[in-house]
């Protein structure tokens, strides 16, 4: 059984488990992925406003129909059309029953999420040329550094296969397992940049797979959503941004669910 110390050892973090939802509504894969699509803008628009993007809503529907938006920056517009990419390629490797928790699928997501803006991209750090360790800025409160950058990347590998051995055989509830990686890969860091970004992505390609729907965080709790992260990366500790991933996915389904569903 995993203990606190066992999590701690193979993911660099901890969680109360007891606190972590087993009712989350399960349909079809097919379902899950249909809702993904049909939800699309919204989904690319809450991402993008994580990232601090200004287009607006209206302008992010705008430009996933094909019609460039006025006096916006071209790398505002690609970061945009980037998530719609990887999006679409989410969806198509779910779809397709290709999706898998492996480093592969997070390399090639990646990839399209943040090909125009990080140092190097599709793989992991210290895979390619550079060897810097980056930072995360955590605000008044410093900095994060994450596992150093060795030439060649053996490390991350190592941590990477490691956190998904203990998810596959640890935890054994699909919805916790997804949540416990985004977290994972949020906090090793294993690319320069887009981590968050992929992680979530990765998380919600895990969770699709078992016919649950995706978790997108909304515009509105941005705020909240970068304090969480920050209280984590400073303590080491999931269950609140389990708490708040859980609120987000069960928020969207407020009068699409009936209740008798909602509150099984």
């Amino acid at each position: 059984m995993a203990t606190s110390g066992t999590m701690l050892g193979a993911l660099g973090f901890t969680w109360d488990r007891s606190a972590v939802s087993r009712d989350i509504p399960r349909f079809s894969v097919e379902r899950a992925v249909w809702r993904f699509h049909r939800s699309l803008p919204e989904y690319v628009w809450d991402a993008a406003v994580l990232e601090g993007n200004p287009f607006t809503y209206p302008e992010v529907q705008t430009l996933l129909d094909g019609i460039t938006v006025g006096g916006r920056k071209i790398s505002d517009e690609r970061q945009i059309l980037n998530l719609a990419e990887a999006a679409s390629e989410l969806g198509r490797l779910v779809r397709t029953h290709d999706f898998r928790l492996s480093k592969e699928v997070s390399d090639r997501l990646q990839f399209l999420l943040a090909r125009d803006e990080e140092l190097e991209s599709g793989h992991f750090r210290g895979e390619g040329r550079e060897t810097l360790t980056p930072g995360v800025s955590l605000g008044q409160h410093g900095r994060y550094l994450p596992p150093a950058t060795e030439h060649g990347g053996g490390n991350l590998r190592r941590i990477f296969s490691q956190g998904l051995e203990f998810l596959s055989t640890e935890i054994d509830d699909e919805f916790e397992q997804a949540v416990a990686y985004f977290l994972f890969g949020s906090l090793q860091q294993f690319y320069y940049d887009g981590d968050k970004r992929t992680a979530r992505y990765m998380m919600n390609g895990h969770l699709m797979s078992q016919g649950m729907d995706a978790i997108s965080v909304p515009a509105a709790r941005r705020h909240e959503f970068s304090t969480g992260m920050v209280d984590f990366f400073l303590r080491k500790n999931g269950t609140s941004m389990f708490g708040f991933l859980t609120s987000c996915r069960l928020a969207a389904d407020d009068g699409i669910l009936p209740p008798s569903v909602l509150s099984r």
